[in-house]
Order: structure tokens, then C-alpha cells, then sequence
């Protein structure tokens, strides 16, 4: 499952609200940010324990990757998240989570053929859920006026 929008739509909850409910129905899962995967497993391959990381990503039945896009990968990490990717095909669901709709994703990854790859993959037995508004976070600063509804040109924040 993609779920994709922009900051604050509430993607992290329904992620993590869908992996509670998966873990009360038995499934074991891991949540994870996406920097932090890719760190860990550059970490691993820097250290040659790759095989090792890999399998402990691959073990649950449900990868949670939180915030996938908002800071672009590094090639060989575009590569790692690949070989993980095709390690859970069809054993294992994955939810990530994004601000980027997928046609970006070439640029996230710094690469439109593994990008492509990493799409085929996942949207394969996959559902994309688009969440669209205003950010939670920010809605009540607006109703109070301290924040103004982005716009075309770029407007500061009135204290």
C-alpha cells in the first residue's frame, strides 16, 4: 500500500493505526522511517552484514517505510532500497508512506530506471490511497491567523 499527500495529511497515523490493527490480527510488523533504512543499510553493506540487514527487514509480515521522499536518496542507498524491495515481493506487504507522487519518484531515488523498478514491485498487488488537504498541524495557526493558506508566491508567516 502507497499512501501519498502532503505534510500533515495524516499519512504516519494511518500507517501506524493500520499496523496496530495488523499486529492485534496477529501479523508481526516493523515501522521504520526511510532515512533511517537506508541508513542501517548502507551501514550493513559498508560492514558486509548486507545479507544479515536484509533478512531482518524482510522477516515481518508487514515493512512499514515512513516519509519516503522528503529527502532524496543517495544511488547506492536507491540500489539497497531495491534489493530489499525485491526481497519482500509477494512474501511480504509493505506500507510506505510519501509526500511525492510516484512520476517523482525517479528523482527521489536520483534514478527513473530503479525508480521504475522499485514501482513495478510495489504497486504490483498494491493499493494507492492520495490524501489530499491542509495539514492538521498547521490548521488551527491558521484559524487563528497566525499562518496564511500557501499560496503561488511565497508569503511569511505574520506574528
Amino acid at each position: 500500500m502507497l499512501l501519498l499527500g502532503p505534510p500533515g495529511v495524516g499519512k504516519t497515523h494511518l500507517a501506524v493505526a493500520l499496523g496496530r490493527e495488523a499486529i492485534v490480527t496477529g501479523y508481526s510488523v516493523l515501522f521504520t522511517p526511510a532515512t533511517t533504512l537506508v541508513a542501517q543499510l548502507a551501514k550493513a553493506h559498508g560492514e558486509g552484514r548486507l545479507e544479515e540487514k536484509l533478512t531482518h527487514y524482510a522477516k515481518p509480515k508487514l515493512l512499514i517505510v515512513d516519509e519516503l521522499g522528503y529527502l532524496p536518496f543517495e544511488p547506492d542507498a536507491a540500489h539497497l532500497f531495491f534489493q530489499l524491495v525485491s526481497r519482500r515481493y509477494e512474501r511480504g506487504a509493505m506500507l510506505v508512506t510519501s509526500n511525492r507522487a510516484v512520476g517523482e519518484w525517479g528523482s527521489v531515488f536520483g534514478d527513473p530506471v530503479v525508480a521504475t523498478a522499485i514501482l513495478d514491485r510495489l504497486l504490483h498487488h498494491s493499493h494507492v490511497i492520495t490524501i489530499r488537504g491542509d495539514s492538521y498541524r498547521l490548521r488551527e495557526k491558521r484559524r487563528s491567523g497566525l499562518l496564511q493558506k500557501a499560496t503561488a508566491t511565497h508569503q511569511p508567516a505574520t506574528a
